[in-house]
């Protein structure tokens, strides 16, 4: 398993690969890897016959106040972690993405806008630059992302298709802890209190859209979502919002093509969740 810093030798890497016919997927992480990540490596090696897993705290994508300082940076462990896993052909940590006089972004538009869009209009933008540039640094045939960001993943699959990108998206099913609260590397901030606590987002999407099937008008159920996730506790609840999956608008009826989607505040952390019907 190579760990590889500079963009000149994963570029290398790759299209030496390719030369001989092999396929490559790619595996974009911010590290702290968790078996989350481990799933989509594991997918990615049966879709392909190279991995590569790129690990990168990307600080376009944190906004004024947000967590990038404090963000965790456990490369040693990540890759320990990741070769326990079954391994991957190489492990891609630049130290920076960005040269000094770096002055260009993609602001994507459409997908982008709702949810994360509007309240971190910063987010997007960050995101499909660094993803962009690591199409460029790592020139895979695939690329894995998981459901969680369900937005980030549209968001990707949006600029693939409009930007001509020869690059194929795959996707992976949330993975999700026993008592089912979503893998993400800011489950780390929890306290054990509020760690007791999140589950009940996932739970609580689930009797959402169990209402919804049975014909309850969608704002009732998310209304009576929001209050019963208040009084368990939550905090702040940026939305909770029903939405169809092709533009990610608010729909007020549920169909096999929409889903549940949240982001709620635990004490100081945020965490997002969606659940499909």
């Amino acid at each position: 398993m190579k760990i590889l810093h500079r963009k000149a030798d994963i570029i290398d890497a790759t299209k030496a690969w390719q030369s001989e016919g092999e396929t490559v997927c790619l595996v974009p992480t911010m590290g702290n890897i968790h078996q989350g990540h481990l799933a989509l490596i594991s997918k990615a090696r049966k879709s392909a016959n190279r991995v590569v897993v790129s690990i990168y705290v990307n600080p376009a994508q944190f906004g004024t106040g947000e967590d990038f300082d404090s963000y965790p940076r456990t490369l040693n462990d990540d890759c320990a972690a990741i070769a326990a896993g079954g391994g991957c052909d190489a492990i891609y940590a630049p130290v920076s993405m960005y040269e000094a006089m770096h002055a260009t972004s993609i602001t994507p538009s459409g997908v982008a806008l709702p949810m994360e869009g509007q309240l971190r209009p910063h987010f997007f933008t960050g995101v499909a630059t660094v993803v962009f540039k690591l199409f460029v640094h790592i020139p895979a045939d695939f690329a894995i992302f998981g459901e969680k960001d369900f937005q980030q993943l549209a968001v990707i699959r949006q600029m693939v298709k409009d930007l001509d990108i020869n690059i194929h998206i795959l996707a992976h099913p949330t993975i999700r802890e026993a008592d089912g609260l979503a893998l993400s590397s800011r489950n780390y901030y929890l306290s054990t209190k509020e760690r007791r606590l999140a589950p009940k987002i996932y739970k609580q999407m689930q009797e959402t859209t169990a209402l919804l099937k049975k014909g309850v008008e969608a704002s009732i159920a998310l209304k009576q979502a929001k209050e019963k996730l208040h009084s368990a506790g939550f905090d702040k609840i940026d939305y909770y919002d029903l939405r169809q999956l092709d533009d990610l608008q608010p729909c007020n009826r549920p169909t096999e093509n929409s889903r549940v989607f949240t982001a709620i505040w635990l004490g100081s952390t945020r965490l997002i969740d969606n659940c499909a019907l």
